[in-house]
């Protein structure tokens, strides 16, 4: 068994690309030799800013033989039959074939042979065909060829069996074709010269010592570990970023960790505008005092070790920084000049949609929809939730926000506190955008969730309005973490807002100019979906969120949870079980019976019923329809459930002892709107038909 090695050198490859692209071209290597039967042992895929490596391990020296029989025409059929036979099997004559009974006469049988090629032979055109396959989001051609890649290619190792592969990859046009190889570099500063390998254990050593750490999660555990240590030493943390570290790992081949200082001067500016500095421009990680509070101190990753142990390295970011975050302490002194109310009117040349007016019309539609809200709202003021609405938006057209966007609601919340608007106010404003995802907190403050649903509710509803819905994996308007973020403030806030309800009221606030439509029904389909995926994370299935929603009058989603969740316990006992049963068999009937003689309607006749089974299941049905109403009203879905279970024993009796298509018509017609009314009264509390299982 051998080896295989594939590295492919270029240009710095994008931070975000690295990890996917190593991914995907070890998926096309292995696709490719498992398509020419080559098996393997051990596929392993790595990545740095310069290369992307694949190895493999256990791979014979030859593709296995191949013994392939095919079927001809019938001993004694005509010559062109035999012949078109001989020819797309491609065997010379009927000497090579043979002639076998097969028990509805004699057929000619071609035995095809066919050698194992030398793998060494088959893997240069697999290489180059998984090279051309490999998908990149983006990519680039140079000079005149027409091969794309994300970055100009300098080379290919392609060593198997500890030899070189005869291969070569066009990359079109007057460029000369790459040719397979067995040398590389190592880092671009520390050990640029080239160098051969001959296997891959003698790659990684000889890479290791070019400064090279081939494994992107060894870097990563290398910058953790270092950036703690080095922390730790002045009695700080890093702040958590598991995305900055990411990208931080894909920056460097050999990282060297080293920490900074920030000019006492900088740290009057909130936390937020210094960390988002660093993060977005400069790649820096935070560091934290014991108290949580932001620490003067940063740590930068270089990719290079200087004989002062780095000192001028983290000099130099310090002046860059210094620069960068000069410029944000002067948008943060001059957006101070300006009240935030004042700035609420430059929100009019901001486009919110083309087709939904202005971010100044959204405001004025949220200012309407946020008080409607908050009067329902236990707890929230109506005044401060119209006021933190008129605000929301306002720090959009700030000189922060406009530098960084990701800052937006922040912001607003500084700059509210500092002009004194009340401490919920400027709190609304920083929350109103949340939750952002399922891992960002949902806000509890009531005039804080009052804005916060107003602006998704205002979103979903004018973008369904004019039609523009998710589609697929579609969504440019982010209107399922909408949707998801309703649900949460909805549910993990227990309020009593009905979807409908709200949707209509946020519509009304709409302008008549607007082309829009009713979304209700759509919305709520899609809520249902949006549903689904989050009690799915929560070991609830689907089948019994359809069948709660199917009743057609539920969209208070904190009762509907709580009818979901009295289901599914009573459809996890005996009792419920058999109920469903019974009840798919009793549908089942009056379906069938439906077809024939059309819709079974009218009371049952008590007169008809002649056996005592079938007296007592009447009995029960209407005992269980006059209990479940008022356990339904008053929300007591448990004691719902628990009156649904008497119906059990009637309807298995009725099961066992009576025959429903009796021959006299009016017996027969009675018992089927028995049938009926099982169904009747089990919709009371959901659509049964719509539970699987």
């Amino acid at each position: 068994m051998s080896e295989l090695l594939l590295e492919v050198f270029s240009e710095d490859i994008p931070a975000r690309m690295q990890a996917r692209a190593a991914e995907d071209l070890g998926r096309l290597v292995s696709e490719g030799l498992q398509a020419a039967g080559l098996a393997f042992g051990t596929l392993t895929v790595e990545s740095t800013p310069r290369r992307l490596v694949v190895t493999v391990d256990g791979l014979p020296l030859h593709q296995p033989d191949v013994r392939e029989e095919r079927k001809g025409p019938r001993v004694g059929a005509p010559e062109a039959a035999i012949q078109g036979f001989l020819r797309g099997a491609g065997v010379a004559d009927l000497s090579a074939c043979q002639a076998r009974d097969t028990g509805k006469g004699e057929f000619w049988f071609a035995v095809i042979e066919k050698p194992g090629a030398p793998t060494a032979a088959v893997l240069p055109a697999l290489l180059v065909n998984a090279l051309k396959a490999l998908p990149w989001p983006k990519s680039m051609r140079w000079a005149t060829g027409g091969f794309r890649w994300v970055r100009p290619l300098h080379s290919i190792i392609a060593l198997f069996d500890g030899q070189v592969l005869d291969g070569e990859l066009e990359l079109g046009g007057d460029l000369p074709a790459l040719r397979f190889g067995a040398a590389t570099r190592g880092h671009r500063f520390l050990a640029p010269a080239s160098f051969t390998v001959t296997s891959v254990a003698d790659y990684r050593e000889k890479l290791q010592a070019a400064r090279v750490v081939l494994s992107r999660d060894q870097r990563r555990a290398l910058i953790a570990e270092r950036a703690a240590t080095l922390a730790a030493a002045e009695g700080l943390s890093v702040k958590p970023d598991d995305g900055l570290l990411d990208e931080v790992t894909g920056l460097v081949e050999w990282p060297v960790v080293l920490i900074g200082s920030i000019d006492a001067a900088f740290m009057t500016v909130p936390a937020e505008v210094l960390t988002t500095s660093m993060r977005t421009h400069q790649k820096y990680f935070a560091l934290a005092r014991p108290d949580g509070t932001l620490a003067p101190r940063f740590i930068v990753v270089a990719n290079t070790e200087t004989a002062d142990h780095g000192a001028a390295v983290a000099a130099g970011n310090e002046r860059v920084l210094r620069a960068r975050l000069s410029d944000a302490k002067f948008f943060w002194d001059q957006d101070h000049k300006h009240p935030l109310a004042d700035r609420v009117a430059g929100l009019s040349a901001i486009i919110f949609h083309a087709r939904l007016g202005s971010m100044l019309e959204k405001v004025t539609r949220l200012e309407r929809l946020a008080a409607t809200l908050a009067a329902a709202i236990p707890g929230a003021d109506v005044a401060l939730a119209r006021r933190a609405a008129h605000l929301a938006k306002a720090d959009l057209v700030s000189g922060m926000v406009g530098e960084f966007p990701e800052l937006q609601g922040i912001m607003g919340r500084y700059y509210a506190a500092a002009q004194g608007e009340p401490a919920v106010v400027a709190e609304a404003i920083a929350a109103h955008y949340r939750p952002l995802g399922p891992g960002d907190s949902c806000p509890t403050t009531p005039v804080s969730v009052a804005v916060a649903l107003a602006d998704k509710i205002d979103t979903l509803v004018g973008f369904f309005g004019i039609g523009e819905t998710p589609t697929g994996s579609r969504d440019p308007f982010a209107l399922r973490r909408a949707a998801l973020g309703v649900i949460r403030l909805i549910v993990e806030n227990r309020l009593r807002l009905p979807l409908s309800r709200l949707f209509a009221e946020a519509r009304a606030g709409f302008s008549e100019t607007l082309a829009l439509s009713d979304p209700s029904a759509a919305l709520l389909s899609f809520f249902a979906d949006r549903l689904k995926v989050v009690l799915r994370e929560q070991g609830v299935r689907f089948d019994l969120v359809d069948a709660v929603f199917a009743l057609g009058d539920e969209d208070d989603l904190v009762r509907l949870l709580a009818r979901v969740e009295a289901l599914r316990g009573f459809l996890g006992s005996d009792d419920g079980a058999n109920l469903l049963t019974a009840y798919r068999r009793a549908v089942n009937i009056v379906r069938i019976e439906e077809k024939k003689d059309g819709p079974l309607t009218g009371a049952v006749d008590a007169s008809l019923l002649e056996l005592p089974e079938e007296t007592a299941l009447s009995a029960a049905l209407a005992t269980v329809a006059r209990d479940a109403g008022p356990a339904l009203a008053a929300e007591d879905f448990s004691t719902c459930m628990a009156v649904l279970a008497r119906l059990r024993l009637p309807v298995d009796a009725f099961f066992e002892k009576v025959t429903v298509n009796a021959d006299r018509a009016e017996l027969r017609a009675n018992r089927l709107r028995l049938l009926g009314q099982i169904r009747s009264v089990l919709h009371q509390v959901a659509d049964f038909s719509r539970i699987e299982g």
